[in-house]
């Protein structure tokens, strides 16, 4: 059975999808909107729905009891945050010697399946990988999307920004990682990579998907490279990025910017319509290339 894409849904029905995934619609909200582009009936919105929803499993890449990796939850001390920062740890099954160290951070929805099968693809690919949960301190990720979504709201963001950037230190203190720690965030988590830039200068290569833009004026504390990753048709993101692009020239920071041309937010989510192939092919790829050049010893 093939897949839906995003061309397979009307414009204004991905539009509301992305506000309902970002907050600013409810799931009723949504199927009221939606119902005019499924012949009035809330019945073919509530599919319409569906079919736009995650499949966690069709999408896996990576098992979690892959032999050649090995994957554990742990957790790290967060003294600023909220007391300790709890998510999965993936590195290689047979490291040999120390690995640079890679923070993955998640979109709006916590430490969901497809962050987890994230974090196991750059264990693969020879990381030491750490993804938080900045749901941890609420019960954690809740199994279903719509409860995530509603539970990250509630959740104390500078508390979540101290456990992030506990995260990343300890990744560098770690006996596994050779003390170089890169950061690659999606969407919220895209936000935050940004943020860490602006926030930890030790930290040695960022790489935000779609996220969110720091203030300008923090820009200038930046000493990481970064790689953007946009999507063509992200409006409420790319209308940022301008003035961040120019804030980075202006403080010569290192950094490469790539936009997917007709791709939707999210285009690297393979879980979901909105997933882009050959996109997430090439910006994965990009991903991987960036952190071997600056995280490798």
């Amino acid at each position: 059975m093939t897949r839906p894409t995003a061309q397979d849904f009307h414009p204004d029905v991905m539009r509301l999808f992305d506000r309902y995934v970002h907050g600013d619609l409810s799931r009723r909200g949504f199927v009221d909107a939606a119902a005019r582009h499924a012949g009035g009936s809330a019945a073919g919105a509530t599919a319409l729905l569906a079919a736009l929803s995650p499949k966690f499993a069709e999408a896996q890449v990576v098992k979690p009891d892959d032999a050649r990796i090995q994957v554990r939850r742990t957790e790290f001390a967060s003294p600023a945050g909220n007391g300790q920062v709890k998510g999965l740890l993936a590195m290689p099954a047979k490291p040999a010697g120390r690995l640079p160290a890679v923070l993955v951070v998640h979109e709006n929805r916590g430490l969901n399946p497809h962050i987890e099968d994230i974090t196991r693809r750059l264990a693969l690919a020879n990381f030491v990988a750490f993804a938080p949960d900045a749901l941890a301190p609420l019960g954690g990720y809740p199994g279903d999307e719509d409860k995530a979504r509603e539970l990250f709201g509630k959740v104390d963001q500078t508390k979540a920004r101290a456990d992030f950037l506990a995260a990343a230190q300890a990744l560098k203190a770690s006996s596994d990682s050779n003390g170089r720690v890169g950061v690659v965030g999606f969407c919220y988590g895209g936000g935050m990579a940004n943020w860490l830039a602006t926030a930890w200068p030790d930290l040695n290569a960022a790489v935000p998907f779609y996220g969110g833009q720091p203030p300008v004026a923090d820009v200038v504390r930046i000493k990481a490279p970064i790689q953007l990753h946009f999507a063509g048709v992200d409006e409420r993101i790319n209308a940022g990025w301008p003035a961040y692009e120019a804030a980075l020239k202006a403080a010569a920071v290192p950094h490469e910017a790539f936009v997917y041309a007709g791709t939707q937010h999210g285009f690297n989510n393979d879980t979901t319509p909105r997933f882009d192939s050959s996109a997430a092919a090439q910006a994965w790829q990009r991903t991987l290339a960036f952190f071997e050049k600056h995280l490798r010893a």
